[in-house]
């Protein structure tokens, strides 16, 4: 990536020499010659390397240029300010060194130590890139492959779960609604699988007509149907040895159903046009957002396939049921969207956002909230803290509506209710926020460790 840099001097001669200078190494150059231009090209550029003179017109005084580097790593602190000074400026030069400065040059600069000092910055730059990009991956490896964040009572429950079915190689069907994390859930399984050195493999059943989807599920043979060249495989052949997960398997065609009950039953695959079946060893992990139980009894969706995929249902909860995991999904959404949104640093919720969070009733679900974060980080323009007006308007009205028509408030009609929904929320809340430190819980809520284990106990709490 060519690296833009600020090149700012009120010498003209200076300002020329140099920029031809850097250019030639490759440095995308921005030049300014005042304060005002400086602060103005800065906000404008993506520059993250300046090289700032700290005598600047219109005041000419070196404390002005001090401030003006000051302002620059306030706005953007992981640029690299290589501050210019004439020799009566070097006690200053290093304070700002010791406030955030990359380096200073004396003047006259020579132009060989120039290049070497922003070569190096430069180098910095991508090494910490380098870091930030690591850090993001593993974040997000830990969401996709076994790091499900939540504390929640009825999160626990499912992902226990997982835990316990997942050396087995009994069929599971996951179930909820549209952005509760099923495929996560699927992943999570497969990767504590004896199989898990194995492909996992996966298919939105909802995604393709019928005819098409019977090839890719099964393969075909070449000459088959038009525009079947060659013999292709299937996916349950792609992911013999492993896992296939059948996403929204209540989509499926009636008709499809049949044929993929015989390959349950059997593990024989049939491709379209061919005359001898494949025998495959393939774990199924299935998911719907539908109802399949009542499809069953309405004969849209087949009893003896339901039973078949349906040897281990787990239930996952909705976002509005887990409300306390919130500030730390939302955390994780924020650091994981730092990849998508350019020069976005690390950014946290601030309490009035967190509220507004809260009182949302989600019916997108996680999808949704990672979206909104993604959002937020967009709006904050490289602020550290997420503000309520940096959320989408409909988070910002009074009273958010729930899904299911009632309003955000705590759950109960008397006061006494009222009071101990809300306190069993904002006991999850400190525990998912501390990831379940009782100790830190308990101080973030002014209680006693005993206390809170105490009020634990009385709602249920894990």
């Amino acid at each position: 990536m060519t690296e833009t840099l600020l090149l700012v001097d009120d010498d003209a001669a200076f300002r020329d020499v140099y920029r031809e200078l850097l250019a030639g190494d490759g440095y995308h150059v921005v030049p300014a010659a005042t304060e005002p231009e400086a602060a103005a090209r800065f906000a404008s550029s993506a520059a993250r390397l300046v090289v700032l003179d700290l005598m600047l017109p219109p005041s000419g005084r070196p404390e002005a240029g001090a401030a003006l580097a000051e302002r620059f790593l306030a706005a953007r602190p992981s640029a690299k300010i290589i501050v210019v000074s004439g020799a009566g400026e070097t006690p200053l030069s290093l304070q700002l060194v010791q406030r955030g400065a990359y380096d200073f040059l004396a003047k006259p600069v020579d132009p060989d130590v120039l290049l070497a000092v922003v070569a190096r910055a430069a180098a910095r730059l991508a090494l910490e890139d380098r870091v930030a990009e690591l850090s993001l991956a593993l974040t997000s490896q830990a969401s996709e492959a076994g790091g499900l964040l939540g504390a929640s009572p009825p999160f626990l429950e499912a992902r226990s779960l997982c835990e316990r079915a997942a050396p087995t190689d009994v069929p599971i069907l996951i179930t909820g609604e549209s952005g509760t994390g099923k495929e996560v859930f699927a992943r999570y399984l497969h990767a504590r699988s004896r199989r898990k050195d194995r492909p996992f493999v996966a298919i939105n059943c909802g995604a393709l007509a019928p005819a098409l989807l019977e090839s890719t599920l099964f393969g075909h043979k070449r000459g088959a149907f038009t525009g079947a060249v060659g013999d292709a495989l299937g996916l349950f052949a792609a992911a013999d040895g492993g896992t296939l997960f059948l996403d929204e398997l209540g989509d499926m065609d009636p008709a499809l159903q049949v044929k993929l009950l015989r390959v349950l039953e059997t593990g024989d695959v049939l491709p379209v046009g061919a005359s001898r079946a494949v025998t495959v060893d393939v774990r199924i992990v299935s998911a719907t957002h539908r109802p399949l139980a009542e499809m069953v009894a309405a004969k849209t969706f087949r009893d003896d396939l339901y039973w078949r995929v349906r040897g281990i249902e787990v239930a996952l909860p909705r976002l509005a049921d887990r409300v306390g995991d919130l500030p730390v999904l939302a955390q994780h959404f924020l650091n994981q969207g730092r990849a998508l949104v350019p020069r976005a640093g690390a950014a946290t919720l601030s309490p009035g956002a967190l509220r507004r969070l809260e009182g949302w009733a989600w019916p997108g679900n996680l999808r949704e909230l990672r979206h909104e974060m993604q959002r937020a980080l967009v709006m904050a323009a490289g602020r550290g803290e997420i503000l309520e007006e940096d959320l989408s308007p409909a988070l910002r009205q009074p009273v958010a509506p729930r899904s299911d028509g009632a309003a955000s408030a705590p759950e109960g009609t008397t006061l006494e209710e009222k009071i101990t929904a809300l306190e069993r929320r904002e006991i999850a809340a400190a525990l998912a926020a501390t990831g379940g430190n009782r100790s830190h819980a308990a101080q973030r809520l002014g209680l006693s460790r005993q206390g809170l284990l105490n009020k634990m106990d009385r709602y249920g709490l894990k």
